[in-house]
């Protein structure tokens, strides 16, 4: 019963949404080719110009780890300063919520049609169309995969499972904050932890000061994938994968304790569960970033003393002696 009701259509709507956000993604990518790199270089020169340039790409891309890996990996090519980085990470947590804000449409009765329609583009020869093909089929398998997980929420429910874990688990705040963490860590994926948020808060499941918890945790969680990729790289790309968690982390820790205040206002925000869960997610993101905008430069230096190059360090060292020689 738990095997075929609850486990099995979760992994399996897990999976295809992966799967479905993957082949999106790089549908998008490969259709933009060198022209994202180009863009990603060219319109990064100003903190406002990366603001905007991290914006689009993730909405586009529909991953902020994915944008933050590609500048991750220019940085350490030394095509791209730690310096100009800074926006395009403020504006990568913006633009990756355009996807919970598509799930808010409801629209998983069109997804085995838009797989349907994709398929049919693959067979064609075209590049393109094969290309808008695999961007639809991924689109299509996105919401099949939320339709899927969303199939447990009545037995969840039923079983009293999870509002056993909130009652004796502590603090709910806490807990959801952790269960956002761990969920997106091990899944690589924030959307995927937030689609589940908002299905088992429109439910009944969940509360929703944990399903806020739940988002504020998953934004730090994301961080893992860049803090792994930073791994055996330069200097500078360990900045941005530590601006990347700073970040993420200093706004979780401001909004946090809110928590009981954002679910008294949610209600005005939308008379959907789910929106207003998707809604809260995109305030804090662009309150979060926005707020940091004027510092850019600031902050940069405060990540460049707490890791700073090695050449830098070496100067500081050497100009000391030099000093007291005098």
């Amino acid at each position: 019963m738990v095997w075929t009701a609850i486990i099995l259509p979760f992994f399996i709507g897990l999976t295809i949404f992966l799967y479905g956000l993957g082949w999106m993604r790089t549908g998008l990518e490969a259709l933009a080719r060198e022209r994202l790199h180009h863009i990603l270089l060219r319109f990064t020169r100003t903190p406002i110009r990366g603001f905007a340039t991290g914006i689009a790409t993730t909405a586009c891309l529909q991953s902020s780890t994915a944008v933050t890996v590609l500048t991750i990996g220019f940085v350490n090519a030394g095509i791209l300063s730690f310096a100009h980085s800074i926006g395009i990470i403020l504006g990568s947590n913006i633009g990756t919520t355009v996807t919970t804000q598509l799930l808010t449409l409801k629209i998983e009765d069109f997804a085995v049609p838009l797989m349907i329609i994709g398929l049919i583009l693959r067979v064609f020869q075209h590049d393109t169309l094969r290309l808008i093909g695999k961007v639809l089929i991924g689109f299509g398998a996105i919401f099949w995969g939320i339709h899927l997980m969303q199939t447990i929420n009545d037995p969840l429910r039923e079983m009293g499972w999870v509002e056993w874990f909130i009652q004796h688990s502590g603090n709910p705040i806490v807990s959801g904050l952790l269960v956002g963490m761990l969920l997106t860590a091990l899944i690589h994926s924030s959307s995927a932890c937030i689609a589940i948020a908002m299905g088992f808060y429109a439910t009944g499941v969940i509360t929703l000061p944990f399903a806020i918890a739940v988002v504020f945790g998953s934004n730090v969680g994301t961080c893992v994938t860049a803090m792994i990729a930073s791994v055996g790289a330069n200097i500078a790309s360990k900045q941005v994968a530590l601006a990347h968690l700073l970040l993420n982390v200093a706004g979780t820790a401001i909004f946090t304790p809110l928590i009981p205040f954002i679910s008294e206002i949610s209600p005005y925000l939308s008379s959907d569960p789910a929106t207003q869960v998707a809604h809260i997610q995109t305030l804090f993101n662009i309150i979060c970033s926005i707020a940091v905008m004027p510092f850019c430069h600031e902050f940069a230096s405060f990540i460049s003393r707490l890791v700073p190059d090695e050449s830098t360090a070496w100067k500081k060292a050497t100009a000391v002696p030099a000093t007291r020689r005098q």
